[in-house]
């Protein structure tokens, strides 16, 4: 299971991809640059597992069971990463609220 320390990182890269985008298309601005990381979460995490600095770090969104995620996974773990305080709220295994929800969990792929 993926700690904390490659999950900032994977975080700091998915924020920095998404603060660029903004930078470059909508002057920097504050919303379009959460509504750029939400869309590019939920899209990389749906249909991959993973986004962009998970890749990068070598972790992957997995359901409990071993399968791949669900669209409706990525959809309701996007949501509140991007509330930030579920994120926060982390158990044992350290899954935060997003994972305990929808019985996912991010694991280490190297």
């Amino acid at each position: 299971m993926a700690r904390i320390g490659p999950r900032v990182v994977a975080l700091f890269i998915d924020w920095g991809l998404a603060m660029l985008v903004s930078f470059l298309f909508f002057n920097a601005d504050a919303v379009a640059n959460l509504a750029i990381f939400a869309a590019m979460t939920l899209v990389f995490v749906s249909v991959t597992g993973h986004t962009v600095g998970h890749r990068v770090m070598g972790m992957q969104v997995q359901r409990l069971d071993g399968t791949a995620v669900k669209p409706v996974d990525g959809v309701v773990r996007t949501l509140l990463v991007c509330l930030v305080i579920p994120a926060l709220l982390s158990d044992a295994d350290q899954r935060g609220l997003q994972d305990r929800v929808r019985q996912t969990i991010l694991v280490r792929t190297r």
